[in-house]
């Protein structure tokens, strides 16, 4: 068999945990995967608000937050992993007359499909200033995978995959995250059974 058939590439899709999966961090969450290759994944849960908003993580920070529309936008709990650094997942960001695929910020991902996750502070700075990404979500810590890690739970049925579509993302309420990423599949909570089936 060829090794491309049994390698699968998930990054800019949705995982959403099934019911049985209990762990704490993932249970009912929505996970958008920035990158996933033969080495591992990383991603960002998009629907576990924490208790501070962006208001508060400016003050945090020293910034001024140049956005009034942004103030109560709940930070997210991106995952278990470095939780103490904030990740900024947006729009893509691109200078006059750069190239496609380099970003305006420091250190920032591009994910194929759109998107650019960016950890370093500039891009909060830019926010300060009311300038910056238009669309974006910040969260506190991400999720990953080592190799193999991510497929082994799939093959466990600990979690369903979709293609991502930035509008559940940037566009719906956090609570109605979970059911909206799970419409584009067709499906509806109710009908996951929280038992994984093996026949």
């Amino acid at each position: 068999m060829p090794p491309e058939a049994d390698s699968i590439n998930l990054t800019h899709h949705f995982l959403i945990a099934m019911p049985g999966l209990q762990d704490a961090s993932f249970a009912r969450s929505v996970v958008y995967l920035c990158e996933h290759s033969p080495r591992g994944a990383l991603g960002l849960v998009i629907n576990k608000p924490t208790d501070i908003n962006l208001k508060n993580l400016f003050e945090k920070v020293d910034l001024p937050l140049g956005r009034a529309e942004l103030a109560r936008t709940p930070v997210l709990q991106g995952g278990p992993v470095q939780t103490e650094r904030g990740f900024v997942l947006h729009e893509a960001v691109h200078a006059e007359g750069a190239d496609e695929n380099e970003s305006v910020y420091a250190s920032t991902m591009t994910i194929p499909g759109g998107l650019e996750m960016t950890t370093s502070k500039d891009v909060l700075e830019a926010i300060a200033t009311g300038a910056g990404p238009r669309k974006l979500l910040v969260t506190l810590g991400y999720s990953s995978w080592g190799e193999g890690q991510l497929e082994s739970e799939l093959a466990e049925n600990s979690w369903l995959t979709v293609g991502a579509d930035p509008s559940v993302i940037f566009d719906t309420p956090i609570e109605e995250r979970y059911d909206r990423a799970l419409s584009l599949l067709g499906l509806q909570a109710w009908m996951l059974s929280p038992g994984a089936g093996h026949a």
